[in-house]
């Protein structure tokens, strides 16, 4: 084979020639889009922030800060002074709970990168066993099939889950404040921080999906489902 690496390490026989095929070297990018798509979700933190006016305060700004995962109603919004606008202003939370559509994709991520860890060990130091004993290549083929649904499920879930998050930090946040409808009070939205890195993430996703999508080819070509036809044939 081209380019073929090959060394003893640990009483293994390691062969990167795998790496150099279809198989393999889909196998890598599938690992490294693991890692981008939960470092861009469950890396993120922001706040939004609102410009409050009231008794004996101007223009003062209150923040509410949120990260993952996104459990949003319990993020408040700091006092507009010691006083809070002469007893006037009480606790205001921001309003929904995301945690359970962004673990589920950051989990599934981190399932992924250790899987596509196995999986290579498995390609490189046990590819005369992977190619020879047909529960390998079917087993990988099942795991191939199943973590390609699950990435179009968690994206999915995970981009409707955003477009909430945005909605509930946004400027849509203020009518519903009831501090702010107090005499003499008045409340603008001031920012919010970007959520880039979090589109990002959803793009991720995507990418994920359609690349386990494609895998399953390469996968089940190194499956008896795929050669038997073939022998059949040749026979």
């Amino acid at each position: 084979a081209w380019w073929l690496l090959s060394l003893r390490m640990a009483g293994l026989r390691v062969d990167f020639g795998l790496l150099l095929e279809p198989l393999g070297f889909v196998k890598v990018l599938e690992w490294v889009f693991s890692i981008f798509a939960f470092a861009t979700c469950g890396g993120f933190r922001g706040e939004t922030s609102l410009l409050v006016s009231c008794k004996g305060v101007v223009n003062k700004t209150v923040t509410a800060a949120f990260a993952y995962p996104f459990r949003l109603n319990t993020a408040v919004f700091s006092e507009p002074d010691p006083k809070r606008c002469g007893g006037t202003w009480t606790d205001v939370y921001l309003v929904g709970n995301f945690s359970s559509s962004a673990q589920f994709f950051v989990t599934l991520a981190v399932l992924v990168f250790l899987y596509c860890i196995a999986a290579l060990v498995v390609y490189i130091g046990y590819k005369h066993e992977y190619q020879q004993n047909s529960k390998f290549p079917l087993t990988d083929l099942a795991i191939t099939v199943i973590t390609a649904f699950l990435w179009m499920i968690s994206t999915f879930v995970w981009a409707k889950a955003l477009a909430d998050i945005k909605m509930s930090t946004g400027a849509s946040i203020v009518p519903g404040i009831e501090p702010c409808k107090a005499p003499a009070t008045t409340c603008r939205f001031a920012s919010v921080t970007s959520m880039r890195t979090l589109n990002v993430s959803v793009v991720f996703g995507l990418l994920n999906m359609v690349l386990w999508g494609g895998n399953i080819w390469f996968v089940y070509k190194d499956t008896n489902l795929h050669n038997q036809p073939n022998r059949i044939s040749q026979t």
